[in-house]
């Protein structure tokens, strides 16, 4: 790839829907998301507003949200924005522990093919905006947004020059881990 990028993981959220937990058998979830995200950038950051002394201990650098009370994921994009070093910056959540390998590449080919702002994941019919490669250059437009209360990662996109990017193949790739369920699902899926 020509230009470099900075991959952010996203852990900005509180966390409720796992009772505040984000580990599976001792091992954060992160950890995998680190694993697999790593590789595929040029630099690495962790966007988290709280425990940050344990995301911390992955190595790599911790940001927080610059919009307060916890406004979501394009909270964290933003503080990726503000404080990445690369002219194009990834986006993957802390709760995807089996984010496909050549995500960045794929996303990558066609933003730089369509000329775009944004590149999107998308498997079937459903985009998943938080699987996301975009341009710093976005910055003061998704400051603008934020500051006047704007909060859903679709609406922010709509406005830009997207192009979503077909990941059918690997449709089981981007589920997440939203409860104890699915944390214990998931671990049993893995021993089989």
């Amino acid at each position: 790839m020509g230009e470099k990028i900075t991959g952010v993981i996203l852990a900005g959220g509180l966390g409720r829907r796992m009772g505040g937990i984000d580990k599976g058998r001792g091992r954060p979830l992160i950890a995998w998301v680190v694993e697999r995200l790593g590789p595929q950038v040029d630099e690495l950051l962790i966007n988290a507003n709280q425990n940050i002394g344990r995301y911390a201990a992955f190595g790599h650098r911790v940001i927080p949200d610059q919009i307060p009370d916890f406004a979501g994921p394009l909270a964290g994009l933003h503080a990726a924005l503000s404080a990445a070093t690369h002219p194009l910056v990834a986006t993957a959540p802390c709760d995807s522990p089996f984010l496909p390998g050549d995500l960045i590449s794929r996303l990558f080919l066609a933003l730089t093919a369509n000329a775009a702002d944004l590149a999107v994941a998308r498997t079937f019919d459903q985009p998943h905006p938080v699987f996301c490669l975009c341009r710093r250059a976005v910055l003061p437009h998704l400051s603008e947004f934020l500051a006047g209360g704007g909060r859903k990662f679709e609406s922010w996109y709509a406005t830009l020059n997207v192009v979503e990017v077909p990941f059918d193949d690997e449709a089981d790739a981007f589920e997440n881990i939203n409860t104890r369920e699915e944390l214990g699902r998931l671990e049993t899926q893995r021993e089989d």
